[in-house]
């Protein structure tokens, strides 16, 4: 049945997008014309409520999508990604569910990169 997800990443740069993708290291087939599609490895999806008022503060949002990149050590990861010249929105801090900063994607916004507490659906 369903075999893989496929991630799109829209970039009004996507060449400079995908020349940071690439600094992951993660490895890549050329669909042609230069069109990359990387191996993302292991993955999981959460679906999440637009609303709740757990904790007693209440919030909402809209429906939509978020791609997060997941690691176990997310300073070192840090680190490692900013001497490749990868640049950070904001520091890391305690969400709660885990430790998230936000890694500014070049022509495409910003990504959650998060070590998660919670337990995670993929085989480390």
């Amino acid at each position: 049945m369903i075999t893989a997800v496929h991630t799109l990443v829209y970039a009004d740069d996507a060449e400079a997008a995908r020349d940071f993708f690439d600094v992951l290291g993660w490895s890549h087939v050329d669909a042609g014309g230069g069109w990359l599609i990387f191996r993302t490895g292991p993955s999981e999806m959460g679906v999440h409520p637009t609303s709740d008022d757990r904790g007693g503060e209440p919030w909402s949002t809209r429906p939509h999508h978020e791609i997060s990149l997941m690691c176990d050590d997310i300073e070192s990861t840090v680190a490692e990604l900013e001497a490749k010249g990868a640049e950070f929105t904001r520091g890391i801090r305690d969400d709660g569910y885990g430790l998230t900063t936000s890694v500014k994607i070049p022509g495409a916004g910003e990504m959650m990169l998060y070590q998660p507490r919670h337990p995670v659906a993929f085989e480390r």
